[in-house]
């Protein structure tokens, strides 16, 4: 059991079972009380270290879309949805609060993304993440507490490494600033490790990686020049053109419900009804990013896409053909995936953020399907085939092989953890960053 907040060793949610609403109304108003009346602003504390975090993260509840369900369900859409047109899942979730002022960051209140912010480090250099925590307004009477945990992460010290067991968790209406100084590149994913059965099946995971001290220099491999490697492998072997984050999760909607109506589910009745990339199913996961900020520092949404508004990331693989294309995967769903990419074979360069090389010896290795479990990592790059010279760009599938993981609402891979990969004959401009 994590940390409680309120006794040294009893979780929030036996907690609420042993003590009831008497005993919250009782001691929780003061609790809540002496959180709000000392909460230090992430200004002020940026201005006592003496810089300001390289990120700011807020934690917090929200709403986000999934397609209906093939048969009816008492869970899906939820009926508390403010609009279930638009949003139809409670979700718990990150925020990127980056640049905001203190106004615009308490506006973010139930207002959650799905999946996380995708971030990235640079080897050897500092990195500090302020994590807000905002709290959880359609849940007043819980007051838990969040933190950033890096799954896999190697170098955080305990203080750190986001486990509440021993490091600090962030209460309610508070924030801290974890410092990371990274060593070893790949890719890794993130996510709250407070009551973590219930805030990463709730939303609260993302993908973080670690660039390598390679970047920046010039290795030419296979014949065409790289300056952007997923490793430091000394000859180009890691080169990219571009890169795309491919984050798995799972949506188990009962669950979902039963923190919006104030429940408790039974976690080993466990069975997911949806399958996301990226926090989306097929075929929102190949609609466009979203659009940035508005004027209050709440997302917008992508063009043509009210409904995907709070899940503004998107998975869809474009490159000119004869590029390389980094692909790096993260799993934080509770199922193992099975992706496929149809008629393109991959290069498996590494798997939890370690390099397959060892010494003089090449481990990687090629393939068309690579299994992840969960909690696990993979860096793929696959080298974009010939352009069929037809109008507008070819497409390939990547999908999830395992159909019986998430359910069809229609067409082939619809509703599923399903993209696609488009190659132009080269039209496309240079990326600037992951999934543009």
């Amino acid at each position: 059991m994590k940390k409680s907040m309120f006794t040294g060793r009893v979780s929030r949610r036996d907690f609420l079972k042993l003590a009831g609403a008497g005993l919250i109304a009782s001691g929780g108003a003061g609790l809540v009380s002496k959180l709000v009346s000392g909460f230090i602003s992430p200004e002020a504390i940026a201005l006592a270290q003496g810089e300001l975090p390289d990120k700011v993260f807020a934690g917090t509840d929200g709403w986000m879309y999934l397609p209906p369900l093939p048969t009816p369900s008492p869970f899906h859409p939820d009926d508390l949805s403010p609009d279930p047109a638009l949003f139809t899942t409670y979700i718990f979730g990150f925020r990127d609060l980056t640049g905001q002022t203190e106004e615009q960051m308490l506006n973010q209140k139930m207002k959650a993304q799905h999946s996380a912010p995708m971030f990235w480090l640079q080897e050897g250099v500092e990195f500090k993440l302020q994590l807000r925590n905002l709290g959880l307004a359609m849940r007043p009477d819980l007051t838990d507490a969040h933190t950033v945990h890096f799954h896999g992460f190697k170098n955080a010290i305990p203080f750190f490494d986001g486990e509440p067991s021993s490091s600090i968790s962030v209460p309610m209406n508070r924030s801290f600033t974890y410092v990371y100084r990274p060593h070893d590149p790949g890719t890794y994913m993130f996510h709250c490790h407070v009551e973590d059965v219930e805030h990463v099946q709730m939303g609260m995971t993302g993908l973080v990686f670690v660039r390598p001290a390679q970047d920046g220099t010039s290795f030419v491999f296979g014949g065409s020049p790289f300056t952007k490697f997923a490793y430091n492998d000394g000859d180009g072997t890691t080169g990219f053109d571009r890169e795309f984050g491919m984050h798995l999760s799972e949506m188990w909607v009962d669950s979902h419900w039963a923190d919006s109506h104030i429940q408790l589910p039974e976690w080993s009745d466990y069975k997911p009804d949806f399958s996301m990339i990226n926090g989306r199913v097929y075929p929102d996961t190949i609609a466009p990013n979203g659009q940035g900020y508005d004027v209050n520092g709440d997302l917008i949404a992508p063009v043509g896409h009210p409904r995907l508004q709070y899940q503004p990331i998107s998975s869809l693989i474009t490159c000119n053909a004869g590029e390389s294309v980094l692909l790096r995967f993260t799993n934080l769903g509770f199922m193992q995936a099975s992706m496929t990419l149809d008629g393109i074979q991959m290069r498996v360069v590494g798997k939890d953020a370690t390099f397959l090389r060892n010494g003089a010896t090449d481990i990687s290795y090629l393939t068309n399907t690579i299994t992840i479990g969960a909690g696990e990592s993979f860096d793929t790059i696959f080298k974009a085939p010939a352009h069929s010279g037809g109008v507008g760009p070819d497409k390939y599938l990547l999908y999830n092989r395992n159909f019986v993981r998430s359910h069809s609402v229609g067409g082939f891979g619809e509703g599923k953890q399903m993209t696609e990969v488009h190659v132009y004959p080269g039209t496309l401009p240079a990326q600037t960053e992951p999934n543009t």
